[in-house]
Formats: C-alpha cells, structure tokens, sequence
C-alpha cells in the first residue's frame, strides 16, 4: 500500500507530512485540555481532546504553528480542527522558530512568543476511532471537572506579594555565555521563590545587548513551571550592554494593558548589570520614573581600578534606581553561589509599601475642571473649552484606582457636570464631557470655587490623590474670587513639602483664560505644572516651547 500525504500547512509552500502505513487504525491518547505540545514526546500521534475546555484559560502561542509550551486542545480549536465538544486531533513535531504570532480565532486569542525550541501543528484526527486508550497525559494543569487536584493557592500564587515584574537581564558581550546562563539560573530561582500565580506575581523577561528584545511578556505565563521553561529557552545575543536603551524601550514598551500590565499593581523592573553599562542609564532612570515603575539595580563584579575609565559614570547606580536609598540596589560578588541572595530581592520585591514610584502625576491626581458657561463665552467658544478640557484629560491614567476627573459648569449658579466617583474609565469621560450643554448666564466664579470645594473635593477629602482645581473662565467675576481661592487653598494642607505650586495645600488652584491657542496646551506631568509670573501663566506644553497665556489679573 502506497504511503498516504497529508497537507500540514502553507506558508508560502505547502508542506505535506507523510503518514505511515497501518496508522488508520491507531488509537488515539486521551489528553486533557491543557495537554502541551511538549509533554507529546513523538513525532506524529493521535490524541483525543476532551469537550467544554475553558477557552479564556488556554495557553496559546502562534498561529498554524504553535509553540510547544502551547495547549494542544487550545490549538486545535484556535485553527478550527475541532469545536469546543472535543475530538480526535493529529499532532505533528516541527522544529522551533523565532517568532510566534498572535491572532485570534475561533474564540481564542494565542499570543506572541518571540522565540522557542520546538513547536507542532495539527490537523483533523481519524474520525472513525471511537474509544481512547491509556490514561490522560499529565501536565501541568488539570483537566476540565478534576481540578480539585490541584489546590487553588498554586493556582493563585502569592496572594501578598502582587507585583507586575520585568527581568532585565543582561546579554551582552560583557557577561558571556557561561555567566549569562548563571543569570538565567538566578532569575529562575528569584521567580520560583515570588509564587507566581494569576492572583499573585506576573513576570516577563527582557534581554539588554546591541538592541533589547522583549523575550515574553507578563501575560504570556502565570505558573512557575512555564516560567522556568520559557526563561531555559532564552538564547545569548551578545552585543553591547546598551542597558540604558533596553529599561528606557521596557518602561515605554512592555508595561501596558495589551501585554498584561495589571490596574492598581505595582510596575518592577529588575535590571541585572554584569560590569558597567555601555550607554546613559541615567535618562532611562528618569522615563522609567515618569511611566510609574519601580527600577531595581541588581549589580554583579564590579568594575575593577583599571576598568573604571571605560564606565560612563561610576554612579549610574544610584541615579537609575527608583530612589537612592539603598534599598532599590542590590550588589552580588559575582554569579558563583547565589542561592543566599534570592530570598533577600524577593522580599524587597514583595514589599509594596516601598514602591515610591508607583504614584505619578498621571494615575494619582483628582482633578476638577470649573468651566465658565457665562453668556460672553458663546456656543462657539465654550466647545474650544470643552476640548481644551479634553485634551487635558486624555493625558491622564483614568481608572477607579487611578486619576480621577470631574467637571462643573458655572454663571450666577453652578452645575455639577459629574464627580469624581461617577466615572472610571477614559472613553466614558471624553464622552461626557463632549456633550456638556452651554448654560449661558452671568459670572460668579467666587461662588463656583466655593461650591466645588464644598462638594466635589468635599467628598474625596480621604482621597490618597493630590488635588487640582482648573478654572477655565473668559474674564472678570462679579463676585470676590479671592476669598474663596485663600480658602481652597487653605481647605487641608497635607501635601509633602516637596510639592512646588503656588500656595502648598490640599486643593491647587489654577485659572486658564480663554485664548484662540487652548487646544494647543497640554498638561505636563514631568515638570512643575503650573508656575505663576506676575498676571501670566506659563504652562509646560509636551514637545515644544514654554507658552504663555495671558490671566485676567484679579482671578488669582
């Protein structure tokens, strides 16, 4: 009998697998959903994947072809073999790639795996095999209605120590192979002892050298074991130790929703430095700062005496870390007998209540927007307010944990538009702010300061956040306006001393007046945020030069 060809897939060119002869009647392993293509140790094998597989659980990494650390049921699915009953599958062995690409399909969504050593794709198994033999293949998860072997703490994880944490690991010329896989072994450990789970740590790797490459992001494995495996399988780039591009790329890059990045969580990077960097570690320090993450410095033989001219700045510790208190570096002799020192960076790790740059202008400010709706405004001009207020506000981390924003409108009365409780989320925000209705009346922005102080910031008086009040107003009050800016300066000083704004309080008041250039502003986190000279307001716009906007001498 002539041997059968099987097409596999087409990339391009069509690749056909041979199946041998005597396979028709081959009887299928029975697997469980998370079966991974890895614990299939053959070349070629029929399996049968069980029915009503959680789909949003399913690890995933590819498409046609899938990494090996990938569900084979979940594949299956993914390209469309098999629905969410079950079934035969055939699985095929394929060596391994650099690249594996997310798409979604078939209710699952596989995701991105930059590289791994073995991968398989399958096809459509022998319909006519009716019974499966063996036991189910273990793996690392449970099938479907037998979970209660596995506890739901290992699931977890280490429900104290929740963090969204970056390796940074050094691939550089710098450390070698021998001492780069030293590290890998170390960052194994330092993961393994965090109590990686869905509910506790989530962990990604990035490798520094010539130019950085993100290994695997945080969403891409949530148990210990795959972590391991995925981090066995990182291969040395050599290169430079361009350590400043590759925090200043992670911080940019790696730390967002799409990738895994948690709300409310704290944001770590663990930077391994086998000698010195070769480039500017101090900038990437500061944008590091400016995203909220937490830099740690892990530090491994230092330079010695006769290195020291090659080092850019011998203190590039010390301005890279979060803070400069010793307690964000880390210093190892060298990568021989590290085990004593894992336990030591995981609970620094742990400890949240250290993470000092968590909180950044962006995700930890209340701000109330007080808009003028006067009748010298008009239609035409208010909508420049509105947007105006928009463009600020999309600047901002909006979120229940996050920034929050609110909005009044006020002539001789006041309106409160929404709180700061009444929406949590960016989109619902802009969208409500673009359909605030003009008002039209008098001026009395004493009174509007007043009433915005007693029951928008009112309510929020327990509020961790620092508050802000933006008037957005076209010209003289008819009422005293000064009095009731003292006051809400004055409504509860309890800021840190290190706050520079016009009077140091609870609530910092600022007054834009309207000018054809509104729309050009935005606020900027980075530096002071307001700074008053004489009857002008000088704002710091992203990108381009200082702007000055006129103020109407008696707002402030």
């Amino acid at each position: 009998m002539s041997a059968a060809w099987i097409p596999v897939l087409c990339l391009g060119v069509c690749l056909l697998l041979p199946e041998p002869a005597g396979s028709e009647g081959a009887v299928p392993i029975a697997i469980t959903c998370f079966t991974r293509g890895l614990d299939i140790r053959k070349e070629k094998a029929d399996v049968l994947c069980p029915g009503d597989c959680p789909l949003d659980e399913f690890s995933v990494f590819g498409n046609i072809v899938y990494a090996s650390v990938s569900s084979i049921c979940g594949a299956a699915i993914h390209r469309g073999v098999i629905g969410n009953s079950g079934g035969p599958v055939r699985i095929y062995s394929l060596p391994g790639r650099e690249n594996y690409s997310s798409v979604v399909a078939n209710g699952i969504q596989s995701q991105t795996l930059s590289r791994w050593s073995a991968s398989f794709t399958v096809t459509k198994g022998r319909s006519g095999t009716q019974e499966a033999t063996g036991r189910a293949v273990s793996t690392a998860r449970p099938a479907t209605g037998k979970r209660l072997k596995k506890t739901p703490e290992k699931k977890a994880g280490n429900k104290d120590c929740k963090a969204d944490i970056a390796f940074l690991i050094d691939g550089s010329f710098n450390i070698g192979q021998r001492r780069f896989n030293l590290q890998k072994n170390f960052v194994g450990k330092v993961a393994l002892m965090l109590g990686i789970g869905t509910e506790g740590p989530h962990v990604g790797l990035v490798q520094a050298s010539e130019h950085p490459k993100i290994e695997f992001y945080l969403k891409n494995f949530t148990s210990a074991k795959d972590v391991l495996f995925a981090i066995k399988e990182v291969g040395f780039r050599g290169g430079n130790s361009n350590t400043g591009k590759a925090l200043k790329h992670t911080a940019q890059k790696f730390f967002t929703a799409d990738t895994g990045v948690r709300k409310g969580i704290p944001k770590v990077v663990v930077v391994f430095i086998d000698g010195w960097p070769s480039d500017d570690i101090e900038e990437a320090g500061i944008v590091a700062r400016e995203f909220g993450v937490n830099v740690f410095i892990v530090s491994v033989a230092k330079p010695i005496p006769e290195e020291l001219g090659m080092v850019q700045d011998v203190a590039f510790v010390d301005k890279a870390v979060c803070r400069n208190n010793g307690f964000f570096s880390y210093h190892m002799p060298n990568w021989f007998g590290t085990t004593k020192y894992v336990k030591p960076l995981v609970q620094k790790l742990c400890a949240h209540e250290q993470m000092m740059c968590s909180k950044t202008c962006y995700n930890s400010v209340n701000i109330a927007f007080l808009i003028d709706g006067s009748s010298s405004v008009g239609d035409s001009n208010f909508r420049l307010m509105l947007e105006f207020v928009s463009n600020i506000a999309k600047t901002f981390e909006i979120s229940d944990i996050g920034a929050k924003i609110a909005a009044v409108q006020f002539t001789y009365d006041q309106r409160t538009e929404f709180s700061f409780t009444d929406y949590s989320t960016k989109e619902n925000v802009l969208a409500v702010i673009r359909n605030i209705r003009y008002m039209s009346g008098g001026t009395a922005t004493g009174d509007a300061i007043s009433f915005t102080v007693r029951n928008v910031f009112g309510p929020m008086r327990d509020s961790p956040n620092k508050n802000f009040l933006v008037i957005v107003t076209d010209g003289q009050s008819y009422d005293d306006v000064r009095g009731p800016a003292a006051a809400a300066h004055d409504a509860d000083k309890k800021l840190p001393q290190n706050h520079q704004a016009r009077v140091e309080a609870n609530i910092q008041t600022q007054a834009v007046w309207l000018s054809p250039r509104l729309t050009t502003l935005s606020w900027n986190c980075h530096e002071n945020h307001v700074i008053h000279q004489g009857n002008t307001l000088q704002v710091l716009t992203f990108g381009s030069n200082l702007e000055y906007i006129p103020l109407y001498n008696n707002v402030l």
